[in-house]
């Protein structure tokens, strides 16, 4: 059983807490000091976080833990969502109803911008977790506006639909379409079915990761392309999307960029596999 000592509990939210205990595994240490932070998971000398939310407030805590230990961020998705309202049924009974929204894992980029420097970080990983889950809702009248008064408390887990997970530049690559030779962010939006902005933000996060370069401009719209380098590939010789998918990760000195450490990659002949996963909790 996971070892934990009860730092860092006192505001951990529902969704936090499930996610922890399903990444977990005996022999994990539970909100661990490590540099002077703490950190939900340590496994060996690999460091886990889980954020639900605001990738901007790891900044500081990532760049410094980075710096000597290889360190997983573990993102939540809803996939499938139901929305609960306590007593705004009949008798002042829970609503319960299924949300028409489906969420994808590309919409890790809205969170990414605070930290797209971190792509090809070669001791940085990023699970992106689809889950099914519950968010609760609590009535605060004129305050939340947009929900007609309703604002999110809290979310709960139900289980986990699959995973993603980005280990290095490859991975990063196999995020575009493979036909796109260049590409706009409406390109992206088309071939995806995603939203603009959403694409906007995702070629943000890859230019700015070393990903992808700028050519120029189509229009007025910019246009970028891979950086060279083999899309299958992964640096670290990873699956994209695991069936366990909390193994340790690499560790190494520097950081080389993208297109050197697929290039590398590619002479050592390491493979990427891409398939979906369910793990119930």
């Amino acid at each position: 059983m996971p070892a934990s000592t009860g730092i860092g509990l006192l505001n951990e939210k529902p969704l936090h807490a499930a996610l922890k205990a399903w990444v977990a595994r005996p022999g994990d240490r539970l909100e661990s000091p490590v540099d002077g932070f703490v950190v939900d998971i340590v496994r060996g000398d690999q460091l886990i976080e889980i954020q639900t939310r605001n990738f901007g407030a790891l900044k500081v805590k990532l760049t410094a833990l980075l710096a000597s230990r290889p360190v997983r961020l573990v993102h939540p998705i809803a996939h499938e969502r139901w929305i609960v309202r306590p007593g705004a049924g009949a008798d002042d009974r829970p609503l319960r109803r299924k949300s028409p929204a489906r969420g994808r894992w590309e919409m890790v980029f809205e969170e990414l911008v605070s930290l797209p420097h971190l792509l090809c970080h070669e001791r940085f990983t990023l699970e992106v977790v689809l889950t099914r889950e519950e968010e609760v809702r609590r009535f605060e009248g004129r305050r939340q506006w947009r929900r007609r008064g309703w604002a999110i408390d809290e979310r709960r887990l139900i289980d986990v639909a699959g995973t993603r997970l980005f280990r290095g530049p490859a991975d990063w690559r196999a995020s575009v379409p493979a036909h796109l030779s260049s590409f706009t962010t409406a390109d992206l939006a088309s071939e995806l079915g995603i939203r603009q902005d959403l694409a906007q933000k995702m070629a943000y996060c890859l230019h700015r990761g070393g990903v992808t370069e700028l050519l120029g401009r189509r229009g007025r719209a910019r246009l970028y392309r891979l950086l060279p380098g083999d899309r299958t590939t992964s640096a670290s010789g990873a699956e994209a999307v695991l069936p366990e998918p909390h193994a340790t990760g690499m560790a190494g000195r520097g950081t080389p960029s993208c297109a050197s450490r697929a290039s590398a990659a590619t002479d050592a002949g390491t493979g990427s596999v891409a398939a979906n996963t369910e793990r119930s909790v």
